[in-house]
């Protein structure tokens, strides 16, 4: 791949003008890596964007949106073996697997993740009702590790590491993120029919999937939605570990990411679990202000 850096630069632009387009949060830790690093996570966001966007895609149905996603793991499993490609994602992500000795398995896993949200794929749930909803906090946990769980596995990778420990240490701080993302969206996935709540949860507290949909939503889902945020801080706590594990020049990234999701989760809980009557965010100016600290830490 090297042997085309004009067009190897190109096809970096290219993932990094998609990263700082749809990463809301996950870009602020992007810009403070090194600039190679940088440009091989916007390269494996740019890949996970693309096979997201397929499954996401209302135009399609399932099984073409299953189809299309095979085709994408393809794609990738061809120029991983040393094919050529005009795809500008998949051309920085070769290069950038090869750079970082990315295992190929993490990769496919990324693209099993975003499918596991088309009905009638494997791993996905089924049942009446919602038409995806978990049975159990095990089943959502396969599904958190498949979406994020792996991509902490891949981005540590890139950051760089020797201690293994490092490993479990980033698959959970994934499900961190991903836990928070699940309770700061319940009311938007709700419309998609995608409960990502497991159904035994609604159960303990003598609860049924319609709440969802009730007027009080906020006050009846309390219960669960607390459980799952208390979930979510004891994930958070394996980011602490991880941060002394990876190379010294990519602390400032993870820590910057750490902080905007968990703040996102405070807030969540600040709010005393009201998801539904306005979405819980960040503004730019907090962002931006955890971006100077996360400088002010790669500069001293």
């Amino acid at each position: 791949m090297t042997e085309h850096p004009l067009q190897l630069r190109a096809a970096y632009s290219v993932c990094r003008h998609i990263a700082r387009s749809a990463a809301r949060n996950f870009y602020y830790g992007f810009l403070v890596l090194p600039s190679e690093k940088r440009d091989a996570i916007s390269a494996v966001y740019a890949f996970m964007r693309r096979a997201d966007d397929i499954s996401d895609d209302p135009s399609l149905p399932a099984q073409q949106r299953r189809e299309k996603l095979e085709e994408w793991v393809q794609a990738l499993r061809r120029i991983s073996a040393g094919e050529r490609t005009d795809d500008p994602v998949l051309f920085a992500l070769a290069d950038s697997q090869k750079r970082y000795n990315i295992p190929l398995d993490l990769l496919e896993k990324l693209v099993q993740g975003t499918e596991m949200d088309v009905p009638g794929a494997k791993g996905a749930p089924g049942g009446a009702g919602p038409q995806l909803q978990y049975e159990t906090f095990d089943q959502l946990y396969d599904y958190c590790y498949h979406v994020a769980g792996v991509v902490g596995l891949v981005c540590i990778r890139i950051f760089g590491y020797r201690d293994p420990r490092a490993e479990k240490l980033a698959e959970r701080t994934g499900i961190a993120f991903q836990l928070t993302n699940i309770l700061r969206d319940v009311p938007e996935d709700a419309r998609l029919g995608r409960v990502y709540l497991p159904r035994e949860d609604f159960a303990r507290f003598e609860l049924g999937v319609g709440a969802l949909t009730n007027g009080s939503a906020p006050e009846i889902l309390r219960p669960v939605l607390e459980l799952e945020a208390l979930r979510a801080r004891e994930f958070y706590q394996s980011a602490e570990e991880l941060l002394p594990l990876i190379d010294e020049d990519s602390r400032p990234a993870l820590w910057t990411l750490v902080e905007i999701y968990r703040r996102l989760l405070e807030r969540i809980i600040v709010r005393n679990y009201d998801v539904f009557s306005s979405k819980t965010r960040l503004s730019t100016a907090e962002k931006l202000a955890i971006l100077g600290k996360g400088w002010w830490r790669r500069l001293t």
